[in-house]
């Protein structure tokens, strides 16, 4: 009896209901369906696309508002996605995941009712309603009360229903037909041959959108899987951790670009690490519609021992940070962690982008309050014997201070999209730390790196540990045309000396206004 209740009501639940959430750049509504189809319902002006699902089970995607300057520029953005989509089909998929627990629940809740109402009525009840069943057929006359109620059960649920009422006349789908048939002068890629569009939407600035779409999915899949596929050439010159050591590999300055992930991770495991540091700016304007950019990032360092990062000036707001604290990833908000080889890290969100000070009570802190706070945080551990091996931040400039004084072996950040150091510092007490700004790790000129190719040289760094403290770097950069360098691993001294009379001034608050690029002079934030 429950069962047969329970699963039509689940099936029911399942296909009536749907989930908000964000998918390629959009607000976005998922419904799912048992059609085996992906449909994408990409409003008035575009025509929908739809393609096979991996099982029985589908989802209808009808995008909202996103934020683009034109049509172009949201084509770019689909194309990009849609050459590394697995993060995005696991957001849906866990979406759509989500919708079926939910309705199993509903349905095992139905499929109780009548359960509960056969044992709340008991053996002897029953006997004696199926006895006075049993009377009523041979004695019709005394069934007419029953019949009376059930024939005002079914006239309100007729009245509700309505069957008498058309249905509204609605636009009819049109035939579905094959990107390559609706576009046959348009090479379309094999990976997306089981694409289908809604036939009669054919303008001539559809067909520019999309010529120009496949276009940077063919060069983006095209470049960046190239570059993964030369990793193996320079795997001999990454240099192998020791068995005491952990080797942590910093992202700075992604700037969205999906692309770069695999790239990373590739690396990475080829070098042995098993940290992943994310110096901040992963978003151009840290907005929900950037979301897909996070889960790329979530996705290709999934299964890592520790991944800590910080928010960067572009990442404005608390969305980020929050989204990836939500998926696992440590935020760093002043309390220092050790979360892997008894290596003790701390770092705040760049000031800029959470506003000044929101990382501890005290509000209204410029840049340099801020860095000299951070500094006598770091000082008082380590007076009391709890030195922070490593600060990260998105401004190196924000850890100047702390160098100054001693206080910390090393810092490591991004902003400036372009390698700095490794800088060796003798503070005051004699004690030896490091400086270290990475590239951008997404190629990115300006704030944003969606496209089919790197904008500039993109780096990342491979930091190795031994011993609870920083021993060594290397930068690892990937040349706008595809070509993988790996720099020299240089080892970090830690011994102490002479002061080196460090200035402890870090870069002054920047002015009020547009973020400016890179270039732009000391202070400006890319």
């Amino acid at each position: 009896m429950w069962l047969l209740v329970a699963l039509p009501a689940t099936v029911w639940c399942f296909t009536h209901t749907s989930v908000e959430t964000v998918v390629a750049s959009h607000d976005a509504e998922l419904r799912p369906t048992l059609d085996g189809r992906v449909h994408l319902d990409l409003g008035p002006y575009l025509p929908d696309l739809r393609f096979p699902a991996q099982g029985r089970v589908g989802v209808d995607v009808e995008v909202g508002k996103t934020t683009a300057d034109t049509g172009g520029e949201l084509a770019q953005r689909y194309a990009a996605i849609a050459a590394r989509p697995q993060a995005e089909e696991r957001r849906v998929t866990e979406a759509v995941t989500g919708l079926a627990w939910r309705a199993a629940g509903w349905g095992a809740a139905v499929g109780l009712v009548p359960v509960g109402a056969w044992l709340l009525v008991g053996p002897r009840r029953r006997s004696e309603l199926a006895r006075g069943l049993r009377e009523r057929v041979r004695h019709p006359r005394t069934a007419v009360a029953p019949v009376a109620v059930l024939a005002l059960v079914a006239g309100v649920v007729v009245v509700l229903a309505r069957p008498w009422e058309a249905e509204p006349d609605r636009v009819q789908d049109s035939t579905w037909i094959s990107l390559q048939d609706a576009y046959p002068d348009v090479q379309v890629p094999t990976e997306l041959a089981a694409w289908q569009v809604q036939g009669g939407l054919f303008t001539s600035g559809t067909r520019r959108l999309l010529e120009s779409a496949l276009d940077t999915f063919r060069k983006s899949t095209v470049f960046y899987d190239e570059v993964v596929a030369g990793v193996p050439e320079v795997a001999g010159q990454l240099r192998a951790p020791a068995e005491d050591e952990t080797v942590a590999v910093l992202v700075s300055d992604r700037h969205d670009n999906i692309g770069m992930d695999q790239v990373v991770r590739a690396v990475a495991d080829e070098a042995g690490a098993t940290v992943v540091l994310d110096a901040g700016d992963d978003t151009s304007t840290g907005e929900t519609w950037e979301a897909f950019s996070l889960d790329s990032l979530d996705a290709a360092f999934e299964g890592y021992d520790a991944r800590l990062a910080i928010a960067g000036n572009h990442d404005n707001g608390s969305f980020v940070s929050r989204y990836l604290a939500d998926h696992g990833w440590t935020h760093l908000d002043g309390t220092p962690v050790e979360e892997f080889g008894d290596v003790r890290v701390s770092g705040v969100d760049d000031p800029r982008s959470s506003g000044l000070g929101s990382w501890r009570d005290a509000t209204g802190l410029s840049f340099a309050e801020t860095a000299e706070q951070i500094a006598d945080d770091v000082c008082e551990l380590d007076d009391a014997g709890e030195r922070v091996a490593t600060l990260l931040l998105h401004d190196a400039n924000l850890g100047k201070p702390a160098l100054a004084r001693g206080c910390t072996d090393l810092v490591l950040a991004g902003h400036l999209h372009v390698q700095v150091g490794p800088d060796r510092v003798v503070g005051e007490d004699g004690s030896a730390g490091y400086s270290y700004t990475n590239g951008t790790t997404g190629g990115a000129a300006y704030a944003l790196a969606i496209g089919s190719k790197l904008r500039r040289d993109a780096q990342f760094t491979l930091v190795t540990y031994a011993g609870g403290r920083p021993a060594g770097l290397q930068p690892v950069t990937v040349r706008t045309t595809g070509e993988l360098v790996v720099q020299d691993y240089v080892p970090l001294d830690l011994r102490g000396g002479a002061p080196t009379g460090a200035s402890p001034d870090p870069t002054p608050e920047p002015a009020p206004g547009p973020t400016a690029d890179p270039d732009a002079g000391p202070g400006a934030g890319p």
